[in-house]
């Protein structure tokens, strides 16, 4: 049987403006340290920010609420060209999950376009809502990004790179298993992004792997936010960076939802020629996000032990 730990061991990162991170601060280059180690230790950390207010944090769950409840046909709707874009759910292997997702979130004309499948009434509430939380989270993105250029020295590189990025917002939903007893709720996988960054209700169930092979279980504080690594950035960061293992075990009698931001690059990902020395050899050939996506929506592609390296490692 897989060993659980215990939260402790994952970093948590105090990221409130009370820290005033301001670039090349002591503060920012401590902070901007701790973040690229816990990423390249576990593939993530906990961050605690502000950038929410509590009433656009209970007011995004509320939409959470109000999307699930909506008729099945109705969610169905959610169809994205982009494989694991779009609906998920009514699946036998994973009976505990749904999701649905908002591409291109951060752009308001898209929260509308979205909110109107959904609500062909409209449904203005839920688009602001949507839109606010997604662009909160993004600056909390563009933030850690930010650090983890600096700290690789490639911060000539950020502006181009931000410029490149797309945002898709993810509702995630969890059931409470039959008589409360523990069960999977998601199978274990790494996120095909260069950022994920999860925030749940006051349901635990994320569990994530330790380099050693062991599964520790997040125990999150209120305002935190679970900064992850996905393969882009593995990738990009010549297996500086680990890309998140990660997995979702329910228990108890609640249902858990999560809200999660995921970052994607357009155009062709290269390894920063700064980033690759003798200690460090070139590891990845350029590579495509939405393409390694498409491979892993293949037989081959989900099989392989490194869906990255089965598809660029050199």
């Amino acid at each position: 049987m897989d060993s659980i730990l215990k939260t402790t061991k994952i970093p948590i990162l105090d990221l409130t403006s009370q820290q005033d991170l301001k670039p090349n601060t002591s503060t920012w280059l401590s902070i901007s340290r701790e973040a690229c180690e816990a990423l390249e230790e576990y593939g993530c950390f906990v961050a605690v920010c502000d950038g929410v207010t509590q009433q656009l944090d209970e007011s995004i769950f509320t939409a959470a609420e109000e999307l699930f409840d909506l008729p099945t046909e109705t969610k169905k709707k959610n169809v994205n060209e982009k494989p694991y874009h779009g609906y998920v759910g009514q699946m036998p292997v994973i009976p505990l999950h749904e999701g649905l997702g908002i591409d291109y979130v951060t752009n308001k004309e898209d929260a509308q376009r979205f909110t109107r499948l959904m609500w062909p009434q409209g449904n203005d509430r839920f688009c602001n809502t949507v839109h606010t939380f997604s662009n909160a989270v993004a600056e909390l993105d563009r933030l850690v990004v930010r650090m983890i250029f600096d700290n690789y020295g490639v911060e000539k590189h950020y502006e181009s790179h931000v410029g490149s990025k797309t945002y898709l917002l993810k509702f995630l939903k969890y059931l409470a298993p039959p008589e409360s007893i523990s069960m999977p709720a998601f199978p274990q996988h790494t996120d095909k992004t260069f950022l994920s960054i999860l925030h749940q209700n006051d349901v635990n169930g994320l569990e994530v792997k330790s380099k050693e092979g062991e599964w520790i279980s997040l125990h999150l504080p209120p305002k935190s936010y679970v900064v992850m690594a996905g393969d882009i950035s593995m990738g990009w960061s010549n297996d500086r960076i680990r890309s998140c293992e990660h997995r979702v075990t329910m228990e108890g009698d609640k249902t858990r939802y999560t809200l999660g931001l995921f970052s994607f690059l357009t155009g062709s990902v290269s390894v920063p020629e700064e980033l690759v020395d003798d200690e460090h050899p070139l590891m990845y050939k350029s590579f495509d996000n939405i393409a390694l996506i498409n491979f892993y929506a293949t037989k081959e592609g989900r099989e392989a032990k490194s869906t990255l390296k089965a598809y660029c490692g050199i």
